[in-house]
């Protein structure tokens, strides 16, 4: 993968960080635009949510995160006896 644009920021004390303008107008980022934080062992992408269908978030979501919304009380309940 190619570096189009790099630059540093500094992460405040509520976790926040600016992303620079020249990255923006780089990545698509445009005010008012969702963002996908996809979190891996060794990174953090950044990702405009346009850029995702609802399949591929669903293929890219991780068991352990699924299951923490999927894994419910009632949702054992629904299913135990199909």
């Amino acid at each position: 993968m190619q570096v189009l644009e790099m630059r540093t920021v500094k992460i405040t004390g509520k976790g926040q960080i600016a992303i620079p303008k020249e990255i923006r107008s780089v990545s698509g980022f445009k005010e008012g635009t969702k963002v996908a934080i996809l979190a891996f062992k060794d990174r953090i992408v950044l990702q405009p949510m346009r850029k995702f269908s609802e399949g591929m978030l669903t293929a890219i979501a991780s068991e352990k995160v699924l299951a923490k919304d999927w894994l419910s009380k009632e949702d054992e309940e629904a299913w135990k006896y199909l």
